[in-house]
């Protein structure tokens, strides 16, 4: 498979609405050891949580676990806009040529993009993963979908390397870009980098599962909302956009001339989802005390609170996301 170093999908653990740990220790305290990374905050302090900048070195420790991402992705298939996808395969159908479709899945991790996307499109498919973490393009390679909607074939190649790296250069040939959980780590450049490339290579770009920074808890708690105003407040650390990509990256494709469609994805958590929200709270809550240590005395007491809630199979969450269709103008570089 080709590794070519291109671009850089996945990020250093973040919690992104995508938290969760193993157990906390038994005085309700969290570690670093408590969090899956991925799912919570950055596992060693002063890390910059967003996507490198450069190519990393093979002893660059992975930053998302397979674990979390095999527990997420239910939800994240369960959640996404189905009702952007029409918009999406009429773009497709009226490409000129009949070869096929070429798709860019940015930040693949173990692949559920291409696993939930591939079998709802019809024709030739041909993936390319993009990730820095070499396990997880290896990963997201063999647990790839073999056929399209109708039966046709799919294929795939893996790319290693760096989102900032993106060009409409690097995207000649693309049918479509795609993503899932990236908007909202990364930076204002970083989207219209990407903005920039994708509308020079006129190619439509689908990307799901942006943080929305609403989530909603039942039964509710005094907490939940001094919770989730830090938990925001973390994810805007160090100029990345948390819960603000999503108008940013409307607003870069939209001044570059795409028409852009926003839908709702949150996920939906109740008992059937128990382990995912367990993990998620963790992180959330964990991400929450990282920017505002003098919560962690109440915080450990509301989320042991609400694991048992969780645990007995009374606790409902929805934690909003949005997913992002952007069609933009055909150019030559689009296939």
């Amino acid at each position: 498979m080709n590794r070519t170093a291109q671009i850089d999908g996945k990020i250093p653990a973040q919690p992104g609405g995508r938290g969760g740990s193993e157990p906390a220790d038994r005085d309700g305290s969290e570690t670093a050891d408590s969090v899956i990374p991925g799912a919570g905050p950055a596992p060693r302090p002063g890390e910059r949580a967003t996507v490198r900048l450069r190519d990393t070195g093979p002893e660059e420790p992975p930053r998302y676990a397979p674990e979390w991402l095999e527990l997420r992705e239910p939800a994240d298939a369960a959640g996404r806009a189905h009702e952007l996808l029409d918009p999406l395969r009429i773009r497709l159908a009226n490409l000129p040529g009949k070869a096929g479709i070429v798709i860019h899945d940015l930040g693949c991790g173990t692949g559920s993009m291409g696993r939930w996307l591939a079998p709802r499109l019809d024709g030739p498919q041909h993936w390319i993963l993009h990730d820095r973490d070499p396990y997880l393009l290896h990963f997201a390679a063999v647990a790839s979908p073999r056929s399209a909607a109708d039966g046709s074939r799919v294929t795939v190649e893996t790319r290693r390397g760096d989102v900032a790296r993106l060009t409409p250069d690097a995207l000649a040939g693309a049918s479509l870009v795609t993503a899932s959980a990236l908007l909202d780590v990364l930076t204002r450049e970083e989207i219209e980098t990407l903005a920039d490339a994708c509308t020079g290579a006129g190619c439509p770009a689908l990307l799901t599962l942006s943080v929305a920074g609403r989530i909603e808890l039942t039964p509710s708690d005094p907490m939940d909302e001094e919770i989730t105003e830090a938990f925001n407040a973390h994810q805007r650390r160090g100029g990345l956009l948390g819960p603000d990509a999503i108008t940013v990256a409307c607003e870069a494709f939209s001044e570059r001339g795409a028409t852009v469609r926003v839908d709702p994805s949150p996920w939906r958590l109740g008992p059937g989802e128990a382990a995912l929200t367990a993990q998620w709270l963790r992180g959330w809550v964990s991400a929450a005390v990282e920017e505002r240590p003098e919560l962690k005395a109440r915080a450990e007491r509301y989320l042991q609170d609400r694991l048992a809630a969780c645990e007995a199979g009374e606790l409902h969450v929805v934690v909003h996301h949005s997913d992002l269709l952007a069609l933009s103008r055909p150019t030559g570089g689009a296939s």
